[in-house]
C-alpha cells in the first residue's frame, strides 16, 4: 500500500515541472500588462492634474535643481569622452578613404541625432530616475503618500507632476550641454591631436549639419525625460515590502527606463526621418 500511495505523488511533480516554464512566461506577460495599465492610468492622472491649480512652482524648481544641476557632472563627463572617443574612431575609419575632413561633421551629426539624447537619457535614468523611485518608494512604504491623501492633497499633483515637468524640461538642456562638450572633445582630438585643418573642420560642419539634426535630438530628449519620470514615479508609488521593495523599485526603474529609451529611440528616429527628411 505504501508503494501504491507513493506512485501518484510523482505525477503532480512532473506536471509542475512541465507547467513551470509556461506559468513563468504567463505571469511575466500578465505582470507586464499590469504595469503598462498602471503607467497609462498614471499618465492620464498626470495630464489631468497638470492643468489644475494650485501650481506648485516651488516643488518644480526644487526638482529642476535636483535633476538638472545634480546630473550636470556625469552628463558633461560622458559627453566629453564620447566626443573624444568618437572623433578618434571616426578619424581611423575615414583615414582609409583619405576623408579625414568629414570627422567633425560626422561626430556632430551623430551627437545631435543619437548619442546625446540616448546617452543623456541613460545617465539621467541611472542617477535621477533611480533616486525618484527610491524617494517615492520610501514614502509609499512608510505611508506618507497615504497621509497626503487623508489631508486632501493629491499625491499625483504634489509628487508626480513637478517631477515629470522638471525632467521633461531639464533633459533637452542637459542634451544641449552634452552636444557642446562632445563637440569640444571632437575639436580637441581632430584639430590639436590629428592635425586636421580648423577651417576644413568647421566648414564641413557648417555645410553638412542642419538645424533639424539638433531639433530632432532635443525632441527625443524631451520625450525620454517624460517617459523616464513617468516610469520612476510609477515604480516608486507602487513599491511594497519595506526596504527591499524600495530597492527593487529603483532597480526596475533603471532597467525598464534604459530599455524603453533604446526601444523608443528607434521609433522616434523612424518618425523624424519621415517627417523631417
Amino acid at each position: 500500500m505504501a508503494s501504491e500511495d507513493a506512485k501518484p505523488a510523482e505525477v503532480p511533480t512532473w506536471q509542475g515541472m512541465l507547467k513551470a516554464p509556461f506559468e513563468s512566461i504567463g505571469n511575466g506577460v500578465f505582470a507586464g500588462f499590469h504595469e503598462l495599465g498602471e503607467s497609462m492610468m498614471l499618465l492620464g492622472q498626470t495630464f489631468q492634474w497638470m492643468a489644475r491649480p494650485p501650481y506648485r512652482v516651488g516643488l518644480f524648481m526644487i526638482q529642476c535643481e535636483f535633476i538638472g544641476v545634480g546630473s550636470l557632472f556625469i552628463v558633461l563627463l560622458t559627453g566629453l569622452f564620447t566626443g573624444l572617443v568618437f572623433a578618434l574612431q571616426s578619424s581611423f575609419a575615414f583615414a582609409k578613404f583619405s576623408a579625414e575632413s568629414l570627422v567633425g561633421a560626422t561626430v556632430v551629426i551623430s551627437l545631435c541625432r543619437e548619442l546625446a539624447p540616448v546617452l543623456t537619457g541613460l545617465m539621467v535614468t541611472g542617477r535621477a530616475g533611480s533616486a525618484i523611485a527610491t524617494e517615492l518608494g520610501t514614502m509609499k512604504v512608510t505611508e506618507q503618500i497615504d497621509a497626503l491623501s487623508t489631508m486632501a492633497v493629491s499625491p499625483i499633483q504634489y509628487l508626480v507632476v513637478p517631477r515629470v515637468l522638471a525632467m521633461t524640461l531639464m533633459m533637452p538642456m542637459l542634451c544641449m550641454l552634452f552636444n557642446a562638450v562632445g563637440f569640444m572633445g571632437a575639436y580637441a582630438v581632430s584639430v590639436w591631436q590629428l592635425g586636421i585643418n580648423i577651417g576644413t573642420f568647421m566648414g564641413r560642419i557648417e555645410q553638412m549639419v542642419d538645424f533639424s539634426d539638433l531639433a530632432g535630438g532635443l525632441f527625443k530628449s524631451a520625450v525620454f525625460g517624460f517617459v523616464i519620470a513617468l516610469i520612476a514615479c510609477q515604480k516608486g508609488m507602487t513599491a511594497s515590502g519595506g526596504s527591499r521593495g524600495v530597492g527593487l523599485a529603483a532597480t526596475r526603474t533603471v532597467v525598464t527606463g534604459s530599455v524603453v529609451i533604446l526601444v523608443l529611440d528607434y521609433f522616434l528616429t523612424s518618425f523624424l526621418l519621415m517627417v523631417v527628411d
